[in-house]
């Protein structure tokens, strides 16, 4: 169940996991996440907020993201216990996107030309 303070009427919250700068292939051993506010009408990003990764525990991940007002979250791979959890809580998951800068993923997603290929995850 969303909050007021979660809800975004113009367009969501997309999480993207980072490692070097770029989207992590396996979203649970990240450096950090980019959690990027989007506008659906005008199909841009309104802003970008920066979190350094909370340590790895599991089930973590999918509540802390919930918290910060995470909507979606696009990753390279994600086994799908982790999927099952953030659908839990109301974020919708894309996996197998390329490694890129979270810009060129959201602007891809946005204007429906992210192209996903295999979870890179096994589990």
């Amino acid at each position: 169940m969303r909050t007021a303070t979660n809800e975004r009427i113009e367009g969501m919250r997309i999480a993207i996991p980072l490692a070097g700068g770029k989207l992590s292939a396996h979203f649970g051993h990240c450096e950090e996440f980019a959690l990027i506010d989007t506008n659906r009408e005008s199909k841009s990003i309104t802003s970008t907020l920066m979190f350094a990764a909370p340590p790895h525990e599991p089930g973590l991940l999918p509540r802390w993201l919930a918290e910060k007002g995470a909507q979606m979250i696009i990753a390279g791979g994600m086994g799908r216990r982790a999927q099952g959890l953030f659908e839990q809580q109301d974020i919708a998951v894309v996996v197998g996107a390329p490694t890129d800068t979270p810009e060129v993923i959201v602007n891809a997603y946005l204007e429906g030309s992210l192209r996903t290929g295999k979870n890179t995850c096994d589990h």
